[in-house]
């Protein structure tokens, strides 16, 4: 019966391939299975029952809200041309250098991670304000689409993350199972809050390497950011200032202090920050004089589609979990991590190689929904820091995003990038950053201390 499980889980990996929607695939396989077993007598039907109660769950929860606001704030900030004005900013305040646009681009793609958390925004919008300026200035199009997409991702780790508020959310109650299956009780658990913190100093770490790799790109191999056929950019006729300067960094700062600062120091819940971070937005925008109607509306769309899909597929995922348990699969996860050589290490390399591979076929919504709460259980009960899992688990789910062949990132920007730019030269642009986001985990793997330190200061 335990092997039904493994047969489902394929099934439902087999099933998103062929291009079915995720959140129908993951519940259909899972009632598809539940019936074959209720047939043949090898499945209870109570885990069914026990459905309406966690879908009670689910749409209660209170960290959960934060998902919609903080998609709202995302969209309304990439609508009020806080990334025009950021780029603009930055380009005259690097444009002297020839690798300077790269790091521009990088810097307003971070800031932009930590305003909005939102992947697809961020990748549009940089591609269609920066690859063409890139293009001209003389970069290749496989490195300005690799920098592109890169930089778009730092919305995964970098706070605020709806990617790590979902994750906060699951191995919270990974935590409570691993507890529960140790005997033992501990009333202090994982929050968004740990993972927020958790996630700042790689995130740093991240950027610093990119910026690293950009200069080394600009030290040993030029012709990949000076072509031959080079167009100079004029100057222009707005001389960089101090008042420049400050009108363009302050107000996406000063939100993402609020925010971030509000939740890491205890002031407010994320879902509360989350409030705050979506009034901030419609107050940047009315400041910026773009909180129009036509805007409004459709910031509002992409708020509604955005939440309604991450809720059906937890919904889905909800369902596939129960009958994941039903037919004995947490019991069959468990006893492979037991026998893996190397104990807790080769458990942690086999589940990071895993949805490091899954993350080619995987969003990181379903990776989320469906693995974590599969495996995290088994790794917190080994003894595993759930803050260092996340914060791994994130940089690893973070890959997914640039993964060909169906890496969102790349999605997003084939679909504003300019004909002349291949796609076999996105994909080639992205594979030294997929390097670079391994390289981090290998790091984070070696000096734990890096992900712990921040949130053991500020909560104890």
């Amino acid at each position: 019966m335990e092997y039904l499980a493994l047969l489902m889980f394929i099934s439902v990996c087999g099933v998103l391939l062929l291009g079915y929607p995720v959140a129908l695939s993951l519940a259909g396989t899972a009632l598809l299975f539940a019936g074959i077993g209720l047939s043949f007598g090898i499945f209870e039907s109570s885990f069914l029952h026990a459905l309406p109660n966690r879908l009670y769950g689910v749409l209660n929860n209170q960290t959960l809200l934060a998902v919609p606001l903080f998609v709202f704030m995302g969209a309304m900030l990439e609508r009020s041309k806080i990334a025009e004005d950021l780029l603009n900013t930055m380009a005259l305040l690097f444009g002297r250098f020839n690798i300077g646009l790269a790091i521009s681009v990088i810097l307003v793609g971070m800031l932009l991670a930590a305003s909005t958390g939102i992947v697809g925004a961020t990748v549009v919008t940089m591609g269609l304000l920066s690859l063409p300026t890139m293009l001209k200035r003389g970069y290749s199009p496989a490195f300005s689409s690799g920098i592109i997409c890169a930089t778009g991702t730092l919305g995964q780790i970098i706070p605020p993350s709806i990617a790590l508020v979902l994750l906060g959310d699951v191995l919270a109650s990974a935590y409570q199972k691993a507890q529960l299956s140790l005997g033992v009780f501990n009333p202090k658990t994982v929050s968004v809050g740990d993972l927020f913190a958790g996630a700042v100093i790689p995130g740093l770490i991240l950027v610093a390497l990119y910026i690293v790799y950009c200069l080394g790109v600009a030290c040993f191999k030029p012709s990949v950011i000076t072509k031959a056929e080079h167009v100079a950019i004029k100057p222009t006729e707005q001389p960089l200032t101090l008042a420049l300067l400050l009108s363009a960094l302050v107000p996406p700062l000063l939100l993402m202090s609020v925010v971030l600062g509000s939740i890491l120091f205890g002031y407010a819940t994320p879902t509360e920050a989350a409030g705050v971070g979506a009034m901030g937005a419609l107050l940047l925008a009315i400041y910026k004089k773009q909180l129009t109607k036509p805007h409004l509306n459709a910031v509002m769309q992409t708020t509604v589609k955005i939440t309604s899909m991450v809720f059906l597929i937890l919904i889905g995922a909800s369902l596939f979990s129960l009958v994941f348990r039903g037919f004995g699969g947490e019991e069959l996860v468990h006893g492979l991590f037991q026998q893996m050589p190397g104990g807790v290490v080769g458990a942690t390399i086999i589940v990071m190689l895993v949805m490091f591979l899954l993350g080619f076929i995987l969003d990181f919504i379903e990776i989320t929904f469906v693995v974590v709460p599969i495996v995290a259980p088994v790794l917190l009960a080994m003894g595993l820091d759930p803050v260092w899992l996340g914060i791994m688990i994130a940089v690893n789910l973070q890959t997914s995003f640039l993964t060909p062949p169906f890496g969102f990132a790349l999605f997003y920007l084939r679909g504003v990038a300019d004909k002349s730019v291949a796609t076999s030269a996105i994909y080639k642009g992205v594979a030294p950053f997929i390097i670079i986001q391994l390289i981090l985990l290998g790091i984070l793997a070696y000096w734990p201390r890096l992900v712990t330190w921040l949130p053991n200061q500020i909560y104890g």
